[in-house]
């Protein structure tokens, strides 16, 4: 049971941002701009460093609505996303995508831990400056958005099938706020 009195049924952040909708339709907004917006690295690797940090940060919700994205947007490739949840280090992913995995999880931990060593360790694999960029806003916002979602107790479903309806919401229309019911 959440915290505060948000509407019944709607899990994780979209109750929350239904409570709060003037703030909420900025959150929304930048998860918008971070997750489907122009970008070098593409909506699935977005989604997955959204799910990796949550995933990080324990927060269930968050972690399991968008390894669903990912699955969903991976396609016949999504078992890649279990394994870089598991141990990205032996996931089956680029090494440019593993060095901002790294530098996404020391932004998670805390943003001064990402190191010089870390980000030449991204370009040297590839990582140009929108990439990485990208990575460590989407880690810093995704941390933010996890201690929302856990900081109000917001419902979260324990059953998969759920998540794969949610993953392919996001997959196809991305984040739109909710409509109130």
């Amino acid at each position: 049971m959440a915290h505060i009195s948000v509407q019944e049924g709607l899990p994780g952040i979209r109750s929350l941002v239904m409570f709060r909708p003037e703030t909420g339709q900025h959150l929304y907004a930048l998860a918008q701009v971070l997750l489907r917006g122009e970008s070098p690295l593409s909506e699935a690797e977005r989604e997955l460093i959204a799910a990796y940090v949550s995933s990080r940060n324990e927060c269930m919700f968050c972690m399991s609505s968008h390894a669903a994205a990912a699955r969903y947007l991976f396609k016949d490739k999504k078992q890649v996303v279990d394994i870089v949840l598991d141990n990205y280090q032996s996931a089956p992913i680029s090494a440019k995508l593993k060095a901002l995995l790294n530098i996404a999880g020391k932004v998670q931990q805390n943003g001064k831990a990402v190191l010089p060593e870390d980000v030449e360790q991204g370009r040297n694999n590839g990582a140009n400056d929108r990439d990485i960029h990208d990575t460590v806003l989407i880690a810093a916002t995704f941390s933010m958005f996890n201690r929302y979602v856990d900081g109000l107790a917001s419902l979260t479903p324990t059953h998969p099938k759920e998540y794969e309806v949610m993953g392919e919401r996001m997959g196809t229309i991305g984040y739109a706020l909710p409509v109130k019911i």
